[in-house]
């Protein structure tokens, strides 16, 4: 609600200067010519704040959509999994196709929930979705297959493997920033510290940590 109130503040402020500007020219001792050039200019000068007021309006609508949204699932020992906020809109936005290849949720200890760092996510059979934090707006992502299993991997600070280390978001590479994309097939995953990319045609998965080549486990 302060969003939307702010912007309609905006969108007053601009209409009252818009306003005032009419006032000063209709006052002076201009032409005609001068009246209505300032007429035309208050009148841009109102369309575009109210533009801009009803743009972010529009914007703070949209982040509380996402932040009430709600998806029903089941898993696949029958119980019910209600996904929320970020997480359920991604799930929501997906295509057929990324629903069929993330499967069913996962249920119990660790598979949901909020991490230590913030981030929320949601496991599922064949991959899990993340999000940075559950504020309203903001975007969650799909990470599967051998990038998830390499982002898994426990690691040191530095992304090299080993026991003690930490993996996942809370790992050196940090929560995803994208879905996987294809490039010539080359797949490909980026994270706040690093990417992971899989070559279909040669099953090579790469690791880079701060554009650093780790090894992968």
């Amino acid at each position: 609600m302060k969003q939307l109130s702010i912007t309609r503040r905006l969108a007053g402020t601009v209409a009252a200067v818009a306003i005032g500007t009419l006032g000063l020219a209709g006052c002076s001792g201009d032409s005609n010519d001068s009246v209505s050039s300032a007429s035309s200019a208050a009148s841009g000068a109102v369309e575009s704040g109210v533009s801009k007021a009803e743009s972010a309006v529009s914007s703070a609508k949209s982040e509380v959509a996402d932040g009430d949204k709600k998806v029903e699932l089941t898993a696949k020992d029958g119980a019910k999994v209600t996904l929320i906020g970020s997480i359920a809109a991604k799930y929501d936005s997906a295509t057929e196709a990324q629903k069929a290849d993330l499967g069913a949720p996962l249920t119990g200890s660790n598979t949901s929930g909020e991490g230590s760092n913030g981030v929320v996510f949601q496991q599922f059979d064949g991959g899990v979705i993340t999000a940075k934090n559950d504020d309203a707006g903001t975007p969650a992502y799909i990470t599967w297959g051998k990038i998830r299993d390499a982002w898994n991997v426990p690691r040191d600070d530095s992304g090299t493997p080993t026991p003690s280390g930490k993996g996942g978001s809370q790992g050196p590479l940090g929560v995803a920033t994208s879905d996987e994309t294809d490039k010539a097939g080359v797949k490909e995953s980026t994270f706040e510290h690093g990417t992971i990319t899989w070559t279909e045609a040669t099953d090579k998965v790469e690791v880079t940590v701060n554009g650093t080549v780790v090894p992968t486990e």
